[in-house]
């Protein structure tokens, strides 16, 4: 029998770093860069997103196998590859677009992320402000985000701060990381 694949929806800042992230790790199928959590009619665009007025945060779809990788273990990698502890905000991104949310799918997503998230509350020095919510429509971000890291290794952002948010995911989860 085949395993039915699952979907995670989360935002962390920029939705660059944390597809990424989720490009490398075993069991993740496919990642999708787009916007979710806003209540602006119609599709929002990124100039829209980015203003802050749709309400939309960036954030990733990922598809993943569950017999590689449990949910849990994708939660662990979100929660260890950005700042939960900071409101609206990750690094220079200021915004709710740039918000640590969690946007679960199920009753177990929710359970499971609300479990891990009491778990790390000591992980950190401040307290932890990521958002779970249930999984709103999600929105496909224009095609020149899909794989921006993988297409712009040498551009800025990504290697001042992309890059450094790689090596330290494969330091953390050295086990989770695919082999190249």
């Amino acid at each position: 029998m085949k395993t039915k694949l699952q979907l995670a929806t989360l935002g962390g800042g920029c939705f660059w770093c944390i597809e990424a992230i989720y490009g490398q790790i075993k069991g993740v199928k496919k990642v999708v860069s787009g916007y979710s959590g806003g209540r602006a009619p119609g599709r929002p665009t990124y100039r829209e997103v980015r203003s802050g007025l749709t309400g939309d945060a960036e954030v990733v779809q990922v598809t993943f196998d569950p017999d590689i990788i449990t949910y849990k273990d994708i939660m662990t990698v979100f929660m260890t590859s950005h700042d939960p502890t900071t409101l609206n905000q990750q690094g220079a991104d200021k915004g709710t677009q740039y918000r640590s949310v969690i946007f679960y799918h199920n009753d177990a997503q929710k359970k499971t992320a609300n479990e891990l998230i009491k778990d790390m509350v000591h992980t950190f020095r401040k307290p932890i402000v990521t958002e779970i919510l249930p999984s709103p429509i999600f929105h496909k971000a224009e095609d020149y985000h899909q794989e921006y890291y993988k297409n712009n290794p040498s551009q800025m952002y990504c290697k001042v701060v992309i890059t450094p948010k790689l090596l330290k995911l494969r330091k953390m989860h050295p086990n989770k990381i695919k082999q190249q």
